[in-house]
């Protein structure tokens, strides 16, 4: 088999720093990469002590369980606010309905006042 040499990044510029002399790679480095194999064979799996991502994530049940309750406490709080609203505008037709019974008993009140000064004075019988 005859191996074919094509130049890798920077070797261009290492071969004129050595001093010209060209310092090519063969293209077939399944001896020197054996780690870029996919075969069984050809490399093993370095057994990791503590691994960067030691922290457990939670199970999908538990995330499922956690999206469950957020989509349960958005429903809620979108029926916290209608409620809300409700009340306001409840508490709003209250109000005017309490200024108008308001000025209604003022005016009854001053009706009143103006009959009891038409009426004649009673003199009590010494």
């Amino acid at each position: 088999m005859k191996f074919v040499r094509l130049p890798l990044r920077g070797q261009r510029r290492l071969a004129r720093a050595v001093g010209g002399e060209s310092l090519l790679l063969p293209v077939e480095l399944r001896h020197v990469n054996h780690t870029a194999s996919t075969n069984a064979g050809h490399f093993k799996l370095k057994s990791v002590t503590k691994p960067y991502n030691c922290l457990r994530m939670p199970s999908a049940s538990q995330i499922d369980q956690i999206a469950e309750r957020v989509e349960r406490l958005l429903v809620r709080y979108e029926e916290l606010q209608r409620t809300n609203t409700l009340l306001a505008e409840q508490v709003e037709v209250l109000t005017h309905e309490r200024d108008s019974l308001k000025s209604r008993l003022s005016a009854a009140r001053a009706r009143v006042d103006a009959l009891l000064e038409r009426l004649p004075e009673i003199k009590s019988a010494a």
